[in-house]
């Protein structure tokens, strides 16, 4: 009962941490765009998604390794990069996720977005000073989930999308947008988000070839789950254009649930807002610190104390000085690094012995998420060139 509770947990952490802020403004911003097509975009991207987690899931498990111990194996020296890639991208985001998570509040009670970002922030902070806080993440992720979905199906159903040309376009698309597919991708894997669930299991001892079923079923569970969500609102959003109404620009997903259910769908938009950022700061915080816990004795053993600091800085940054534009575009490019980078160091990991010993990685496995790879390291490569000039400006 136990393992099947961090299997869920596991999976729950790593859809609901690719569920934040981000995930709801860029869903509604591809169907105002893409309208019924944007249900292709989901399905290939949910595709991918799939290489990209069960890839590294089962190399983990197998290995018995986190992300950057096997970056090491593979490469001395790039284990140390990937980390820095990973904290300094987390806690960037982390910062966007703290500001959510007050704007949820905000929407929800009606109080100062900082204020709910600081009473939110000791929120995540006060599950990390429990002493079975793996088990209270476990929890509050597979709750928050599972709220999340329930409201979106709801305010979805309020709204009549056409879910007829939705299927249609699912598998004949008017208009195809690969930018919205990696971007989707990046999204929803990329970051820390790659490897959330694959470190929780490792630190809840389920590792080891024998674990394999379990751990495949766990990823592609994750999946699914942030998959559901992802239609829900990709739902929600094409009924209210489809009716003609205008969505605000400055807030467009608050603007679809307003628009949906009036005030108490205002409302319903500050729970999952709140329920979708708390989640990424607890998922975002954990993650992140699980890829220095290893540099040093002191971190391993005051892991939760390091991780509270985490939330603490992150929360602070927004605070006073609001979420830095400059710190978040350069995040943004960063992130677009980190999943080829993790993803191709992994596949290559799946190849060495000292990594995996006997283990022999599905051809087709390894074939899908090369290509994943490639997609993502050319998206990455655009990215850098847009955002540098932005930069140095």
């Amino acid at each position: 009962m136990k393992t099947r509770s961090v299997l869920l947990g596991a999976a729950f952490l790593m859809a609901t941490s690719s569920i934040g802020p981000g995930f709801l403004t860029q869903t509604t911003v591809f169907t105002q765009q893409l309208a019924a097509s944007f249900a292709f975009v989901i399905l290939i991207s949910l595709i991918l998604d799939v290489f990209v987690q069960v890839n590294v899931w089962r190399i983990i498990a197998v290995s018995g390794l986190r992300g950057h111990e096997i970056a090491d194996k593979v490469l001395p020296g790039l284990g140390l990069l990937l980390s820095i890639l990973i904290v300094i991208g987390g806690l960037a985001f982390n910062i966007g996720n703290v500001a959510g998570a007050g704007l949820g509040l905000n929407a929800m009670l009606g109080l100062h977005p900082v204020v709910g970002a600081v009473i939110s922030s000791i929120f995540a902070i006060m599950i990390f000073l429990i002493k079975e806080a793996g088990h209270v993440m476990d929890k509050l992720t597979q709750i928050a989930g599972g709220i999340m979905i329930l409201l979106m199906l709801y305010v979805a159903f309020t709204t009549s999308p056409p879910v007829g040309d939705a299927v249609i376009n699912t598998f004949k698309p008017e208009t195809i947008d690969i930018f919205a597919i990696v971007t989707l991708v990046g999204g929803s894997v990329g970051g820390y988000i790659t490897f959330a669930g694959g470190h929780r299991l490792l630190d809840a001892g389920i590792k080891g070839a024998h674990s394999l079923p379990e751990v495949t079923k766990s990823s592609v569970t994750g999946i699914v789950v942030a998959g559901v969500m992802r239609v829900a609102l990709f739902l929600a959003v094409l009924g209210v254009v489809s009716q003609g109404l205008a969505i605000d620009s400055g807030n467009p997903a608050a603007s679809v649930f307003e628009l949906a259910a009036g005030n108490v769908g205002y409302r319903i938009f500050g729970v999952i807002m709140w329920a979708a950022s708390i989640t990424s700061v607890v998922g975002a915080a954990y993650t992140s610190v699980s890829f220095i816990r290893t540099l040093h004795p002191i971190i391993e053993k005051y892991q939760n104390i390091v991780i509270i600091l985490f939330i603490i800085v992150s929360s602070g940054t927004f605070a006073l000085i609001g979420k830095p534009v400059n710190v978040l575009i350069l995040a943004g490019a960063l992130n677009a690094l980190v999943l080829p980078l993790a993803l191709g160091t992994i596949l290559i990991g799946a190849y060495k012995k000292d990594v995996v010993g006997d283990y022999k990685q599905p051809l087709w496995l390894t074939i899908a998420g090369v290509i994943v790879v490639l997609g993502m390291s050319y998206l990455a490569i655009l990215t850098v060139l847009e955002q540098i000039p932005k930069l140095l400006g």
